[in-house]
């Protein structure tokens, strides 16, 4: 039984190796699939069985493959559980650097700058590039989307909104903005700057990023890059408005309750 939260790769992932250098296919195949943001920090490899299948190599070079891609730091062995993806790409911010940024949250609003233009940029980018599978993954996202907004399951969409930014992101085929926006986007689970329910609790919000989402997907599926670009940008912007809004509508809460406290 595979541990819950761990992305495990299926059997018949790998194609067969049939040249010399055996071990040295595998390793380049695996690279290939981490440098493009397939495999990520945390996935379970098939067992050394099953990689074996799965090249058509023998035990012992698999096992050779994969001391290789340890060396280099790019798997971590865990002897009696497997072999996972290491954590590859730096922290977006440092532990120090995060809690000084909890205590400020205004600095939130440098952060969707930074990703105003980013999503932009990706979003241009997977309107041309886009396969038929990242389309079908956008719209079955936004599917998913529509029905957690229905059924109110806040948490739910949280986690559906990440993965439709990622999404858009490794449509864009651009290996260093996924490695990029990924460190990016553990900010946005961590909730560091903000947590988007609390954007969620003004009236309306839910609702249009959610049209702003379907935007976005639908221009990146007709192949439309301006209309993606100009659709991306309005999201972030309507963010960035109604965080203002939330920020405001806090402080003021705050204020009114020191106020009742002494009188």
């Amino acid at each position: 039984m595979p541990k819950t939260g761990i992305l495990k790769v299926p059997r018949q992932f790998f194609e067969t190796i049939n040249n010399d250098s055996v071990a040295g296919s595998a390793v380049h195949q695996i690279e290939t699939l981490i440098l493009n943001g397939v495999l990520r920090q945390g996935a379970l490899l098939p067992s050394e069985r099953d990689l074996s299948g799965q090249f058509s190599i023998s035990r012992p070079k698999v096992r050779e493959a994969l001391q290789i891609l340890e060396e280099r730091q790019l798997v971590k062995v865990i002897h009696g559980d497997g072999v996972y993806i290491a954590k590859l790409g730096a922290e977006a911010m440092s532990p120090a650097l995060v809690e000084l940024y909890k205590r400020h949250p205004s600095a939130i609003f440098d952060h969707l700058e930074y990703r105003r233009e980013q999503e932009c940029f990706a979003s241009r980018l997977a309107a041309a590039r886009s396969t038929n599978t990242d389309r079908c993954l956008i719209n079955d996202l936004l599917d998913s989307m529509k029905t957690a907004h229905n059924e109110k399951d806040h948490k739910l969409g949280d986690e559906l909104d990440t993965k439709f930014h990622n999404a858009v992101v490794s449509a864009s085929h651009n290996r260093i903005l996924i490695h990029m926006m990924s460190s990016l986007y553990e900010l946005n689970r961590s909730a560091v700057f903000f947590s988007r329910r609390e954007i969620l609790n003004i009236a309306e919000v839910s609702e249009f990023l959610l049209e702003q989402h379907h935007e976005i997907g639908e221009a990146i599926c007709n192949g439309t890059a301006d209309r993606a670009i100009e659709a991306a940008g309005k999201h972030i912007d309507y963010v960035i408005l109604s965080t203002q809004e939330a920020l405001s509508e806090r402080e003021r809460e705050t204020i009114a309750a020191k106020r009742v406290a002494v009188v």
